[in-house]
């Protein structure tokens, strides 16, 4: 388990801009060391914890040291084989939803690093969620990936614009999908077992 943190690092778990730990660390906000004959910021484990409870940042992220993935899909099948392949990667807490009311609850709370998100749901569809996702500055940092079995290039083009980092075609290969994932989030893929 990661002992002390970047400024970069800790950013990515409080899901806030690397300025705004800088100004937090060089206000006091925020306590840590310098790193000695250089500017570099470290900031240890219990001290980022501390900050994070004191500003009502979920510690979850700091708890775990996983990624955090949102599939919404009302196919269940597809659901579970989704769910299964990224849980055994090990790196990810994965929580799944089948409808887009769910799918909004769950991103305001579980707060995703991606969502993978189908755009016929039941109720609120995944072009409404993109830019319910969209219109607030807190989510910013979420990825989408809409997945669909739809392939109109202007329905393509219109979740793009509604805030959609990536797009696939229903069927695809769950491997492929990792590693549009392990791209999003700058991840290495896992060596095959």
């Amino acid at each position: 388990m990661k002992t002390v943190f970047t400024t970069g690092e800790a950013a990515k778990i409080c899901k806030v801009s690397q300025q705004t730990i800088i100004r937090c660390f060089d206000s006091g906000q925020l306590k840590g060391f310098r790193v000695p004959g250089s500017r570099f910021r470290r900031i240890p484990r219990e001290q980022l914890f501390t900050f994070m409870r004191d500003n009502g940042i979920p510690t979850d992220a700091l708890d775990s040291g996983r990624r955090k993935i949102l599939v919404g899909d009302d196919d269940e099948d597809l659901v579970e084989l989704i769910c299964d392949s990224l849980e055994r990667d090990g790196r990810f807490d994965v929580h799944s939803v089948n409808n887009g009311f769910q799918a909004g609850m769950q991103i305001k709370e579980f707060r995703p690093d991606v969502v993978v998100l189908d755009v016929m749901l039941p109720d609120i569809n995944g072009k409404e969620v993109c830019q319910l996702v969209r219109s607030q500055k807190t989510m910013d940092d979420i990825r989408i990936i809409c997945i669909s079995g739809m392939v109109e290039q202007e329905k393509i083009q219109e979740l793009y614009d509604a805030g959609a980092n990536d797009f696939m075609k229903k069927p695809f290969d769950v491997e492929d999908l990792s590693g549009r994932i392990y791209r999003l989030l700058d991840l290495e893929a896992l060596p095959a077992k």
